[in-house]
């Protein structure tokens, strides 16, 4: 069980792991040794955790996480050993699915108050004043 919130949970048996060889650093070591953690979620088929409109703020703001067929892939390479990099790739899907619960707040429409609407108007005033003074004053 992959605890996200107090009431939502992705079951285990929801997730299904692969491993492979990774680069980066490990000398020898990173020739035999199968580190990289790949994470397949089944998130299209058994997603009855998660409501429907998360499941759709996931895949627009993760698309390229998610495949044709909807399932969830992530990978850690980070960490030379391959549990530390099941635990990322396990917070790196706890992440997203807590990103995607959280409604965006809708944009509110506002207007300049009076005030504001005043002193842009005296702004322009004295800017046309001074261009106006000057325009005089080279004429003669």
């Amino acid at each position: 069980m992959l605890p996200i919130t107090d009431s939502i949970a992705i079951p285990a048996d929801e997730l299904e792991w692969s491993f492979a060889r990774s680069g980066g650093p490990g000398g020898q070591n990173v020739n035999k040794v199968a580190s990289k953690a790949v994470l397949r979620w089944k998130a299209a088929a058994t997603a009855a955790a998660l409501p429907p409109a998360a499941m759709a703020r996931m895949k627009t703001a993760f698309p390229s996480r998610f495949t044709t067929e909807g399932d969830a892939v992530i990978q850690s390479q980070k960490y030379r050993d391959q549990e530390r990099n099941k635990e990322d790739c396990l917070l790196k899907l706890a992440e997203m699915v807590r990103g995607s619960l959280a409604e965006p707040t809708v944009r509110k429409k506002t207007k300049p108050s009076k005030g504001a609407k005043k002193r842009r108007v005296a702004d322009k005033r004295r800017a046309s004043a001074k261009k106006q003074s000057r325009r005089v004053g080279g004429d003669e």
